[in-house]
């Protein structure tokens, strides 16, 4: 399962991580599952962790650190285990020096670093994502629109500030322009 912590407001983002029981709060007319329940024995992915307040990455780092955790409004301990799975495009490294993100919190996330360059020093890639997005956001999937070799060109030539979700939104943005099946 994914969540990105950084579109849930913090008083919603613990229920969605941990659940909560019936009556914990207006509006809680049961009890509710969160994510690392629901996750037990298989991975959780965090996107945008560097946004997550301070008292979220407290409690995260004790399910990290026990396996446990007790749901909003809770006082029965849960038990889980779950592979964590953490993204962000901040650097961790300057959050934590600046007092933003808890070191410990970082170190027990940071077991294996996967440092993905931005797509502006890997426009190889972009070929094969393109051809990925337009086939998935095409109205017809089974027909994709195509690109013409001087769009790709283009595509390739730009520098790519926003990423991969900016390559994304200029090829949906290109399909719905597009006057035929060919992106000119």
């Amino acid at each position: 399962l994914a969540i990105n912590c950084a579109a849930i407001p913090e008083h919603l983002l613990e229920s969605e991580l941990f659940g909560h029981e019936k009556g914990a709060f207006t509006g809680a007319h049961t009890q509710r599952i969160g994510k690392f329940e629901q996750c037990d024995g298989g991975t959780l992915f965090l996107d945008e962790i560097g946004d997550m307040t301070a008292p979220t990455q407290t409690k995260i780092l004790r399910v990290l650190q026990s396996g446990a955790f007790e749901r909003v409004g809770g006082n029965a301990p849960v038990t889980t285990d779950v592979r964590i799975i953490a993204a962000t495009n901040r650097s961790l490294e300057e959050a934590v020096a600046a007092r933003d993100f808890r070191e410990d919190l970082f170190y027990r996330l940071n077991v294996v670093r996967i440092q993905l360059p931005p797509l502006r020093d890997r426009r190889d890639d972009i070929p094969q994502l393109a051809t990925y997005f337009l086939a998935k956001n095409s109205p017809n999937p089974k027909q994709p629109k195509t690109l013409q070799p001087e769009a790709l060109a283009r595509l390739e030539a730009h520098d790519w500030p926003g990423n991969v979700r900016e390559l994304e939104n200029a090829i949906q943005r290109a399909i719905v322009m597009a006057k035929g099946e060919t992106i000119l």
